[in-house]
């Protein structure tokens, strides 16, 4: 059977159709293809016909750049060739400097394994010498020497890269010769994590700087609305964007599947995933289902399986489950098995949703908005890497985000991509990097102000009062206890790191936010698919100690929060009111948690945590007196009201920032503390922020305008999850009022009679 038998199914069969929202066909396109000013290298160009290829236009474009020495961003889509268009020309630099060598960054291992192949092939089909190599945590020791002294081609991941510079003198010859530096699929660089790589990105460059050394730098990224500037402040270097895209493509056919249709919440998303998995499969699809979480991945491959021999008599193997927390030789057996045909299916987490090959797919169902469109356009990607018929499901949860596309699919489609963000002014990354750098190389005002922003030298006086850094006549060098690199963690701000550990073994680490609301005394933890229940808090050793259960219940804390503001630094009119910008302090207090089973609270049991205080950086606004009068006069709750829109603003804001809803906290009163005004603040979840509340403050019109759609939209009468109810609310979504939300919203987008609007 074909996609259009399926795509018959949702339009005409009424088990599909009634949960059926839109369906998007995006047509054809043929390849365009391009030529060179000069041929490639003759192995090169063996190689290319021996595979059969004809370069597209892009392949040429990011060529011909490169050659000329051109730092770059290529953004194009999935499966449009990229690894090729920056391989070639770095190889042909190689083949025309026997010394020269380039180093390749991936944010997976699973893909530098995937990408280690395709180097190994070209070496084998040209006779070039690259002696290409991974080089990261899993490598040997008795390996590592070589590797460092015979590979022309490193490939290796942040956190390697991270650890490995302190000890740049072993690599000394490799980055003397450092020609090229790849990074790859770029976009997965932001936020905290991708403002902490940028910064690690420069520390290399300073060292190779050190070298007498200025490679080139290379991105491949998936389509963000901001390509240039986004480039320029991940590597500190203004890069040519290539984003024209020459890659052919067959017909996609985007189903928008509500599981919830006219607000009737009896269905769940994982199981619809799972029902249309199956169906896909019996149509003899080649499938890969996306979930958000290892816990879902489990589930729905369970469930798939068991349907499987139930229902349709099948062999339950047809169908696995892929995840981070697999060892990777099961990763590579899974890959393999698809690739053969001996899989009709895979139910995976976003691990492949980069450009791991498992072969071609007919089609991809997504459990759930992946949070931002570029992630839905690259998962959707992974199918029809040909030019057949393709198939793409957006299954729906029942949050405001999922839901408002469902009742607005033209605004999905019709959206464009979102701007990336790296935030190169955060004290407390800039601190970390900076003490790594000083154990590297002593660092000088003036000199490396270019590599950490001009207020470096307020950074190290700082730091050398801390008796962090020493002054020396050559510079400012690392003179604390511990490893540096071990103070600055890639992917979160916080210092304070929590171990968990059961029997003796580590199973993760959290910093101290994260470790306060999901690990306290008493909470369930889920690491790969299994229960853990907090025993205990070492707050002196930073020891959290689990042990595994068997238990159906789950924990939900609750947390009261305070926000003090320290500083505004802009504001504007927004509506009937003014919209602030600024610095603010944050204090959260878990006090208690609830056990749950499904939704039936059980418990509420104390908790006795310090607090986590921050400081960070918000957008505000006060309700005018002119809307409090029309809620209260039509007997609304003024508070539940505010509390709403915050809930809703913040469901909507990372549609338009690209963040995690998680990674945005909000607080709402009716008397904020010290004016008295009624008053919602939206902050970043991160001590000194990264940059998040300052982009929504510049667009927030435009979040308004959806958040105030998503709300009217909603056929719910007093608020639901799929509008103003909030999971992370720590105040159990109390109070909340949907009426009072709507006129709130209103007030917000025009200045206009709210009174005359509202009249009974």
């Amino acid at each position: 059977m074909t996609v259009a038998d399926v795509i018959s199914k949702f339009r005409n069969d009424p088990e599909y159709c009634r949960q059926t929202a839109y369906i998007e066909t995006i047509t054809a396109r043929d390849a365009l293809h391009g030529t060179l000013t000069k041929p490639l290298p003759r192995p090169l160009e063996t190689f290319i016909s021996h595979r059969g290829l004809s370069l597209y236009t892009h392949q040429c474009d990011a060529i011909e750049s490169i050659r000329d020495g051109k730092d770059i961003i290529l953004t194009t889509a999935t499966a449009s060739g990229k690894t090729l268009a920056f391989t070639l020309p770095i190889i042909e630099r190689l083949f025309n400097d026997p010394n020269a060598t380039a180093l390749y960054l991936y944010p997976t291992k699973a893909l530098c394994h995937d990408q280690l192949k395709t180097l190994l092939d070209i070496e084998r089909l040209t006779g070039i010498s690259l002696n290409p190599a991974i080089y990261d945590g899993d490598t040997p020791a008795g390996r590592r020497p070589l590797i460092r002294s015979g590979s022309r081609i490193v490939l290796s991941n942040p956190y390697e890269l991270h650890n490995i510079l302190p000890w740049h003198h072993q690599w000394s010859g490799f980055l003397k010769n450092l020609d090229a530096v790849v990074i790859d699929e770029a976009h997965q660089y932001r936020g905290v994590f991708g403002s902490n790589m940028a910064f690690v990105i420069r520390r290399l460059r300073r060292i190779c700087s050190h070298y007498g050394n200025d490679p080139l730098m290379v991105l491949s990224s998936a389509t963000i609305a901001n390509p240039e500037e986004f480039a320029r402040r991940l590597t500190g270097k203004p890069v040519t964007c290539i984003s024209s895209d020459g890659s052919p493509r067959g017909t996609k056919n985007f189903v928008i599947y509500n599981p919830f249709p006219d607000g009737d919440m009896s269905g769940t998303t994982f199981r619809e995933s799972g029902k249309l998995l199956r169906m896909c499969m019996n149509h003899d699809l080649r499938m890969l289902c996306f979930t958000g979480s290892r816990k879902l991945t489990e589930l729905i491959t369970l469930q798939v399986r068991d349907d499987l021999i139930r229902k349709d008599n099948a062999d339950p193997a047809l169908v696995s489950a892929y995840r981070a927390g697999y060892l990777p030789e099961e990763r590579r057996e899974i890959e393999d098995r698809m690739k053969r045909g001996l899989l009709r299916g895979i139910v995976s987490t976003n691990a492949l949703e980069v450009g791991i090959d498992v072969g071609c797919l007919d089609g991809v169902i997504m459990t759930g908005f992946p949070g931002t469109i570029m992630s839905t356009w690259q998962q959707a990607g992974r199918a029809g890497r040909t030019t057949a018929d393709s198939l793409a499901i957006l299954v729906a949860h029942a949050d405001p985000l999922d839901q408002y596309f469902m009742h607005h699919p033209e605004q999905f489609f019709r959206s464009h991509h979102e701007h990336a963000i790296i935030d190169l002014n955060n004290p407390y990354i800039i601190s970390g990097q900076v003490l790594c750098a000083a154990a590297e190389l002593p660092v000088t005002t003036g000199n490396d102000d270019r590599f950490f922003g001009k207020d470096l030298e307020r950074v190290l006086s700082s730091l050398a009062g801390e008796h962090l850094l020493s002054e020396t006549r050559r510079g400012y060098i690392y003179s604390g206890s511990r490893r540096p690199v071990e103070l600055a963690n890639l992917s979160a701000i916080s210092s304070i790191t929590f171990k968990v550990m059961c029997n003796g073994k580590t199973l993760e680490t959290m910093d101290q936010s994260q470790a306060f609301r999901e690990a306290h005394e008493g909470a369930i933890l889920y690491h790969q698919g299994e229960k853990y229940q907090v025993q205990s808090m070492d707050f002196d050793r930073h020891v959290i100690r689990v042990e595994r259960v068997d238990v159906d219940y789950y924990t939900k804390p609750l947390k009261s929060t305070e926000v003090r503001i320290i500083r505004e630094e802009k504001n504007r009119k927004v509506g009937n009111s003014r919209l602030s910008f600024g610095e603010v302090t944050v204090t959260e207090h878990c006090t208690s948690y609830q056990v749950m089973l499904y939704d039936t609270i059980i418990s509420i049991e104390p908790l006795s945590l310090p607090p986590v205080t921050f400081n960070t950086r918000a957008l505000w606004f006060v309700a005018s007196p002119e809307v409090y009068s029309v809620i209260e006069d039509r007997g609304l709750d003024f508070g539940g009201g505010l509390h709403g829109a915050e809930h809703a603003l913040i469901a909507v804001m990372p549609f338009h920032v690209m963040c995690d809803r998680r990674d945005i906290g909000g607080f709402s009163s009716t008397a904020f503390p010290g004016s008295g005004e009624p008053m919602v603040v939206i902050y970043d979840g991160f001590p000194g922020g990264i940059g998040l509340a300052e982009n929504a403050f510049a667009k927030f019109e435009e979040i308004v305008k959806m958040t105030t759609g998503l709300v009217r939209d909603c056929r719910c009468e007093r608020g639901c999850p799929s509008c103003i109810y909030s999971p992370k609310c720590g105040n159990d979504n109390q109070p909340l009022d949907k009426q009072a939300t709507d006129i709130l919203l209103e007030s917000l987008q025009e200045s206009v009679s709210v009174e005359a609007q509202y009249q009974a």
